[in-house]
């Protein structure tokens, strides 16, 4: 049967190609809707025809029959071809020597002055986004915002922040709301100066006890009638007259708006002399000319209306009012509140070149980001030649503004033509190398997503002449895809003899080879960096193609067991369905869902939810009582996976409970998913039904965002209306996420204890138990410590095996220690972290095979290589013991890794290679302060000449 199954899949006939990490349609045909049916529609609709087919099925009443057409009919969509499968380009910045740019970032960091800090920074951040995580790349935006010059660039950093918090998802929230912080304050981006020390500070507007008195509304409007019933004497010295109409003035005020004025009324031209003047002919309005009047003595607006204000700043601009132009725009850029504000006074700002307007327009466009990429007034401002041009001339032109918006328009659609002419835009305003580098090769990328070869080519070639050598890659792509294959072999095997072979460069090269050179080339990738994915699924689709499905699932294991993505999961999904393993199936169905709800299978051609709908009837059914006891079961076997869907499950009859979309979180952020926990946690808290779990959950988002002390107050107000074990639980999980000292640490204890008399299911409350008990070991109190491990182990909390065995091993016990820790191997479905730490519990020879295990199952751990790499420096191993540790450092520069080395590099009397080493992890975290100290000896000894 098998054989059959596969001999279907093979003869499924192919016309198009596999591209980016998703596996798009290989028969782009067979996705087109036919009279407003999807293909999911459609295939459905054929499968219940096909069930009551006499003859071609067996009875539809059984659960084998209905197998049976879920497998006819999934099947024909296809598999993967390994011949067409390929991967995608990163469209970020990626240096071939990273941990030298990290260094030399950090350099021009330490050496630049305060008004050049904002540019560095914002490379830094760009870098940091090419080795994906999240937390460095943010915490450098917000460096970078701290460090902005001006309003322009204050904007663009204070709206990008708050684009990566997506706060706009919260009910009940506003854009331009302010979050407590100067940072993101979108009135504290309009404050003209320089103060990179106040930017972490509480904003003023977030304050409760805040009073705001407007001292230009004590009184009455005031104008120049007024002035009948005044002793001023000679105060009003001359009028304009504008028709019948005259206004008395005051000479000296007037003349003090402005040089022509100044010329005007008191240098040699004939109204100098003259206490009347007509000012018929020059198209200002009786109600404005008396408005300027009254600013000219009290330099204020607020008695005005907005429409008189607009004529004010165009008179201002007519007669060069420095003063009163400023005042204008001020306060007209205050007005600016919401879309329909900015769509009304953005031509204004520009037609007047009012740069405070137009900065307060262009704060809500970006802080509407992605939705105001859906207005074409907008949209042509950004995207246009004229509209860029437009902005320049008010000084709201930058590389940061379009770097931005090249993000959320590639994020949103990479083939757009919006995406395109954004990226021109960004070209356009690259002034150093690495902008170049950054825009000439985003726009190589999606040239190449949207099949324009020849354009693509022309970037990549652009890119690479500016010293993106990762931009060879998409040249030789290009060629590739224009039939020159044998040039593009040619051009990235001369990039391997040039230079220092990384994973992507072999990666590359396979897909110019057949054979056994293709393989090698792979297996070299995987050597060299084992978070590559392409390898592993390029292996396990040749492996269906040869028969062999069980080997092809074990093969997608390897990088699914460290590495979680859809479209990994989608291929382990597809080869489950082709063994019938219908249940296995839908849970990886279901676990793409939660990370990527909108994500699109079978090519790209079918929703993932109507696959569930498919597969749901021959999978095991569950009520609301059977999901829990199966996510008790996988949780307590650290099954993350088939936790994600089992709540995924839950949440289809329940998707209002929020308490669900909060484990959901945790779940995907145990997975490293932070984007996708993020969007759980915002609907845990749009969910919540009281508002003291709100609180709760808008705590969690301030502290996965960097906000301790904000999250902290959060708990507070919660515990404040009700003791819940959530709120005690967050407060006591940032209270522990610092240097605890003794009082510190009772005070967590007390809360956790708190936690455990609040109602809550036994899941959390086996964490909660886990953190007990590291707390009382910190304290030195073990057998408190034993006693809350024992007793989460009892409600299946399978992690406290750690803990326990940490117990065990201090009292000395090291035999029960290694024993708990293979208890926990046995249980646990991720069980590399287990290997890890039994590690220690052992002689060295088994210490290395645990270790050697450990990193098979999961690469990115950094203590293996870290402990390895130390033996062989005791072994008197420099060399052995470097390469090691550079090894990983290769595909993930982890600060300790780093420091390691740089420790190695010093005692060897390598100092100039110690220093970039430590500059390189101090990119990473300025206030290590051991690398600190290391990285200044070694340069001294350079100094020195030692």
């Amino acid at each position: 049967m098998q054989h059959n199954i596969l001999s279907s899949i093979r003869s499924t006939k192919i016309t198009d190609g596999c591209k980016g990490t998703q596996v798009y349609a290989l028969n782009p045909s067979a996705g087109a809707p036919i009279n407003g049916e999807s293909v999911g529609d459609k295939l459905f609709h054929h499968l219940l025809d096909r069930s009551k087919q006499p003859g071609r099925t067996k009875p539809v009443g059984t659960k084998t029959a209905t197998r049976d057409v879920v497998l006819e009919g999934l099947l024909p969509c296809g598999l993967p071809s390994s011949e067409l499968l390929e991967p995608g380009i990163d469209p970020c910045l990626k240096p071939i020597d990273l941990v030298e740019t990290l260094a030399g970032v950090h350099r021009r960091i330490e050496s630049c002055g305060e008004l050049e800090k904002f540019e560095v920074f914002l490379e830094q951040c760009l870098v940091f986004r090419g080795i994906s995580d999240v937390k460095l790349f943010r915490r450098s935006l917000r460096s970078a915002r701290q460090h902005a010059v001006d309003v322009h660039s204050k904007v663009v950093l204070a709206s990008w922040l708050r684009y990566e918090r997506r706060e706009d998802e919260l009910v009940g929230s506003s854009s331009m709301d302010c979050c407590g912080r100067k940072l993101e304050c979108p009135k504290a981006s309009l404050v003209l100066g320089y103060d990179p020390e106040s930017v972490f500070d509480r904003c003023l507007c977030f304050r409760k006890d805040t009073i705001i008195v407007d001292n230009d509304d004590d009184g009455e409007c005031e104008c120049s009638t007024s002035y009948e019933d005044e002793d001023v004497g000679s105060y009003n010295d001359m009028s304009f007259c504008i028709g019948d109409s005259e206004i008395r003035c005051s000479r000296y005020s007037m003349a003090s708006l402005s040089r022509p004025f100044m010329a005007m009324l008191y240098g040699g031209f004939v109204e100098s002399r003259k206490e009347k003047i007509n000012f018929s002919l020059n198209g200002v309005s009786v109600e404005v000319m008396m408005a300027v009047e009254v600013f000219s003595r009290t330099k204020r607006l607020n008695q005005f209306p907005n429409s008189v204000v607009l004529e004010m700043l165009s008179f201002a601009n007519r007669f060069c009012c420095v003063e009163m132009k400023s005042a204008c725009d001020a306060h007209l850029a205050s007005l600016v509140l919401d879309m329909d504000d900015s769509l009304l006074l953005i031509e204004y700002g520009l037609e007047e070149t009012a740069y405070l307007l137009v900065a307060a327009c262009l704060q809500v466009f970006l802080r509407e980001l992605p939705g105001s990429m859906h207005r074409l007034s907008v949209m042509r401002l950004f995207c246009s030649v004229e509209g860029r041009d437009r902005l320049a001339l008010v000084g709201h032109v930058s590389f940061s503004l379009y770097c931005f918006l090249s993000q959320v328009a590639m994020e949103e659609d990479m083939k757009s033509n919006t995406t395109v002419m954004i990226l021109e835009r960004l070209g356009e305003c690259a002034a150093s190398g690495w902008q170049k580098q950054l825009a000439y090769h985003q726009l190589g990328v999606v040239m190449l997503e949207r099949n324009e070869y020849k354009d693509a080519q022309h970037w990549f070639e652009a890119a690479v002449k500016e010293g993106h050598i990762y931009s060879s890659v998409g040249v030789a792509r290009a060629k590739y895809k224009r039939a020159h294959t044998y040039s593009a072999y040619k051009m990235i095997n001369y990039l391997i003899s040039a230079h220092k072979p990384v994973g992507w460069m072999y990666q590359e090269r396979s897909l110019y080879c057949i054979g056994k050179e293709k393989t090698m080339d792979l297996v070299s990738a995987t050597e060299l960096d084992p978070t590559l994915s392409f390898p592993y699924k390029h292996r396990a689709v040749c492996l269906v193609e040869e028969g062999k499905i069980g080997a092809a699932i074990s093969e997608i294991n390897k990088i699914i067991g460290f590495k979680i993505s859809p479209d990994c999961l989608e291929l382990r999904a597809w080869f489950l369905i082709a063994m019938k393993d219908y249940e296995g199936a839908l849970r990886d169905v279901r676990a793409i869902l939660t990370l990527d709800p909108n994500y699109m299978m079978f090519y790209g051609n079918m929703q993932g939810y109507r696959v569930v709908e498919l597969l749901r009837p021959v999978a095991q059914q569950w009520n609301q009582a059977d999901c829990w006891i199966q996510l008790y079961d996988r949780w307590s076997s650290v099954d993350d996976i088939g936790s994600l869907a089992v709540v995924h499950h839950m949440l289809e009859n329940n998707p209002g409970k929020s308490i669900l979309r909060f484990r959901q979180s945790l779940l995907l952020l145990r997975l490293n998913s932070q984007k996708a926990a993020m969007r759980s946690l915002r609907l845990a808290r749009n969910h919540s039904s009281s508002a003291h779990e709100r609180l709760v959950y808008e705590g969690w988002i301030l502290y996965d965002t960097g906000h301790r002390e904000e999250a902290i107050a959060k708990a507070e107000e919660s515990i404040s209306i009700q003791r819940s074990f959530e709120a005690f639980f967050l407060k006591a999980y940032a209270l522990a996420d610092s240097c605890l000292d003794s009082e510190s640490s009772k005070n967590v204890i007390d809360l956790l204890e708190e936690a455990l008399k609040c109602p809550s299911d036994g899941l959390r409350k086996g964490q909660a138990l886990n953190n007990l008990g590291s707390i009382y070991v910190d304290c030195e109190k073990l057998d408190l410590a034993a006693d809350c491990y024992k007793h989460a182990l009892n409600i299946k909390h399978t992690r406290a095996h750690q803990g326990l065995a940490r117990v065990y091993h201090l009292q000395n016990q090291h035999k029960a220690a290694y024993d708990e820790m293979t208890k926990l191997i046995e249980k646990a479905q991720n069980n590399a972290s287990a290997y890890e730490k039994r590690s220690e519990y052992c002689d060295r020879d088994m210490a290395k095979s645990d270790l050697s295990l450990a990193t098979q199952l999961d690469p990115l751990r950094t203590y293996p290589y870290r402990y390895r790499a130390a033996v062989l420096m005791d072994d008197h191993k420099e060399a052995e013991a470097i390469s090691e540790l550079s090894r990983a450092i290769n595909f993930k520069p982890e600060l300790q890794l780093l420091h390691l080395r740089a420790a190695f590099y010093d005692s060897m009397g390598d100092f100039v290679s110690t220093v970039r080493d430590c500059e390189a992890a101090l990119c990473l975290d300025p206030s290590h302060a051991e690398m600190l100290e290391l990285c200044n000896k070694a340069r001294g000894r350079i100094n020195d000449g030692k």
